[in-house]
């Protein structure tokens, strides 16, 4: 029993061992819910961090690439192949791969009024080992052309090999039609003055073939 100083009798008595509390007793609940916060935050920052790791390892590609396959496994057929509608003809079968020049029929047209200057041509290119087939005059439907070296003109089976002369003259230009065999035209316009010579044309060849940088894929599409 405590009694201040100065007061008399039991007038402002305090009794007790124990003072009450002043403050609200502290929440339970806002120390769990502190708790599972936390927890959160980690597992998403470990899941965050998995998930840049298989990016960059790859195993997202490849996940994509076997789903890819397995859903044109499932299909019976490429994914990209589209059909083929009844009745319409199949396009002539396409070849880029440059041939050796014996292995290319090459057609020399003169498009100017130069006379003579389809057989000069017509020799030059035989001495590269290219074989000729038919030199003349340029039909009456070809375009002249004044400011063109030659026009090299093939079907789709002739792709490689057109490659192959153009690059054997500066500045050709190149054209395609639907002949379905591999024999070339070429079109000698005013601009002609003769072939390049052999190291050089086996650099144009090289810049001509060279493969042209493909975009990567978006992840997650076949």
């Amino acid at each position: 029993m405590l009694t201040p100083q100065g007061l008399k009798g039991k007038q402002y008595r305090i009794t007790g061992n124990s003072y009450p509390r002043l403050g609200r007793p502290p929440r339970r609940s806002r120390k769990v819910l502190a708790l599972i916060g936390s927890l959160l935050a980690l597992a998403l920052i470990g899941l965050g961090g998995v998930q840049l790791v298989d990016i960059f390892s790859g195993k997202n590609r490849s996940g994509s690439a076997q789903a890819c396959a397995s859903q044109s496994a499932a299909s019976g057929k490429p994914l990209a192949a589209p059909d083929a509608a009844p009745g319409v003809p199949s396009a002539p079968p396409s070849s880029t791969a440059v041939p050796q020049p014996a292995a290319v029929t090459v057609n020399i047209y003169n498009a100017t009024a130069k006379a003579g200057l389809a057989a000069r041509t017509a020799e030059e290119f035989k001495k590269r080992g290219f074989t000729i087939g038919k030199v003349g005059n340029a039909p009456a439907t070809v375009e002249k052309l004044p400011t063109t070296t030659i026009q090299v003109i093939s079907g789709p089976a002739g792709l490689g090999g057109a490659t192959l002369l153009a690059s054997e003259v500066t500045g050709a230009t190149k054209s395609a039609d639907t002949r379905v065999d591999p024999s070339v035209d070429v079109v000698v316009g005013d601009a002609f003055t003769g072939l390049l010579d052999p190291e050089q044309a086996a650099a144009a060849l090289a810049v001509a073939t060279k493969p042209s940088p493909t975009a990567s894929p978006v992840p997650g599409s076949c």
